[in-house]
């Protein structure tokens, strides 16, 4: 699973960064919102953890100009802003789940399992090229239908 993290706390991002590796999750690290809608634009990816309190964008436009062009991208809101209303505007804004700081890592990690699900009921976990067929849910390659013994790094 690709994720795009979004934070500006580096002492987090590098925290994070090391807890959703540890899940055998690829992670892309950006601090600012003109980088995240780069990268969005370009790689997109496949869940996207965003904090609101950017340094050059409020997370809420880069989220608003997220959803304008990738409606089904799942977007969780990762943030400091816990009051009520703070939540009604990121849910109305277009995140699919908000979660506010602080936080423990085993509820982040469940809230990307339930995102994980909505995606593997729309994509296929199968990627297909010619007689290789990685499965992306199970981690798994087999060549001639055959399955491949790999280590986690030859897998990523």
């Amino acid at each position: 699973m690709q994720i795009l993290l979004v934070e500006d706390d580096h002492a987090l991002a590098k925290a994070l960064l090391q807890a959703l590796q540890q899940q055998s999750h690829t992670v892309n690290a950006v601090s600012t919102g003109a980088a995240a809608l780069h990268i969005i634009q370009t790689e997109t990816p496949d869940i996207v953890i965003l904090d609101l309190g950017l340094p050059d964008i409020d997370g809420i436009d880069v989220l608003k100009k997220t959803r304008k062009k990738h409606t089904d991208l799942p977007i969780l809101v990762l943030t400091a802003r816990s009051e009520l209303d703070d939540r009604i505007i990121g849910l109305d804004s277009g995140a699919d789940d908000y979660l506010a700081k602080p936080f423990e890592i085993t509820e982040l990690f469940a809230r990307l399992r339930v995102l994980e699900r909505r995606i593997s009921n729309v994509k296929s976990t199968d990627i297909r090229i010619n007689n290789v067929i990685l499965d992306s849910n199970n981690n798994s390659v087999t060549l001639d239908d055959k399955e491949l013994e790999l280590s986690r790094k030859e897998y990523m």
